[in-house]
């Protein structure tokens, strides 16, 4: 597999790889299947970091502190009220992460070092469909649209902003959205886990991102997409691999990279959201369970570091790598400390090690990134 002399991005398709057994979690971990006494051997213990050569100056004290785990109860509604209880963000190591209100359940913190990774990761996405929000046909006259897991809202802000006559709702776990947007433009705090609040065929376009690690049912949650999307209109679905591969051998199974995917997906069974979204093609399969149809499937192969020839892939490298710099702990702290149950000496060691390897230029690794679109039909 490898790049298009012209620039683009070559699609991949494959079969997917073998899921891996589960390990034992932290005992104190919300919403964590407990230990088990089956393991896969060739995810490395973190013993190992520690005999690692890596410099000292990768390592730095203050990437954590000993702030502790809290935890909020469920709450009935999907649609939660503005109130105190959901600005009481769980801190893992220093960091703020979404409570666990009602079945949602956030793997990334959503403080603003991770806020600003997230905007990053939107630059990064538009990159790789050469500067469109979407890539579903959609008319440029429709009248309502949704933007499931908004984050940072900054998708939403943009589509809004094309489309001045559409009315755009953006729906996240936690309140991080600007408070200046465009005029048809609201946020709503919302459970995508959950049944949704809003009547049948109410929206022409559903969209969804980065939902990897966040949802506990997936085709419940297309479902839902589904009951709420006009007959006529589309969904579309952004979703990435967190697997990171290389065409000539330089991400080995036990380097950072390769543990990365390896506790990444073996942490998903452990807390009941998987990983594997592009691998075992949970998105297409999904849509036309719930109903949808012209199911569109389009796939890019995304570099991670300026390696790539054709300044297209070199762009798209760099900003994949700073999307990680950005906030590295912020990906890694929930999985490694509250799943894995690494303590937090031990998962700084491997951040400065993943770090380490995301630098080195001799290190040629790439990622998957699918967009999956489909029609709901006008009989439906």
């Amino acid at each position: 597999m490898g790049f298009a002399d012209d620039g683009k991005v070559a699609a991949h398709s494959g079969p997917p790889p073998a899921a891996a057994p589960a390990t034992s979690p932290t005992e104190d971990a919300p919403q964590v299947a407990p230990a088990t006494t089956t393991g896969d051997s060739s995810i490395l213990p973190a013993s190992h970091w520690q005999t690692v050569p890596s410099s000292e100056d990768d390592i730095d004290d203050d990437d954590f502190d000993d702030d502790g785990d809290s935890a909020l109860g469920t709450v009935l509604s999907s649609t939660a009220s503005l109130s105190s209880s959901i600005l009481k963000y769980r801190n893992i190591h220093g960091r703020t992460f979404h409570s666990d209100i009602g079945k949602a359940e956030a793997w990334t913190p959503n403080d603003e070092t991770q806020t600003e990774s997230m905007d990053i990761n939107h630059h990064l996405c538009t990159l790789v469909t050469d500067g469109k929000l979407h890539l579903a046909p959609i008319p440029d006259d429709i009248k309502k649209a949704i933007d499931i897991g908004t984050g940072t809202g900054i998708w939403a802000i943009d589509f809004a902003d094309e489309h001045p006559g559409t009315e755009v709702i953006g729906t996240d776990v936690s309140p991080i959205q600007p408070g200046w947007v465009p005029p048809n433009l609201s946020f709503e705090i919302d459970d995508a886990n959950q049944t949704w609040t809003w009547a049948d065929d109410s929206f022409d376009y559903v969209h969804l991102r980065c939902m990897f690690g966040s949802i506990a049912d997936w085709p419940a949650l297309y479902r839902e997409a589904f009951r709420v999307c006009k007959p006529g209109g589309w969904i579309e679905d952004h979703e990435n691999s967190v697997k990171f591969d290389s065409d000539d051998g330089s991400v080995t199974e036990d380097s950072p990279m390769g543990q990365w995917t390896k506790v990444f997906w073996e942490g998903g069974k452990k807390f009941g959201r998987t990983f594997r979204v592009v691998e075992d093609e949970v998105q297409k399969r999904g849509m036309e369970e719930a109903g949808f149809v012209d199911v569109v499937v389009t796939e890019f192969k995304c570099p991670v570091g300026p390696w790539a020839k054709g300044e297209r892939e070199k762009q798209l490298g760099l900003f994949a790598k700073l999307v990680l710099e950005t906030d590295i702990e912020g990906y890694v702290l929930y999985m490694w400390s509250a799943v894995m149950g690494w303590t937090k000496e031990e998962t700084q060691v491997y951040i400065a090690h993943l770090r380490r390897q995301l630098r080195d230029p001799n290190v040629h690794s790439w990622y998957l990134h699918r967009i999956v679109y489909a029609r709901k039909p006008l009989t439906a």
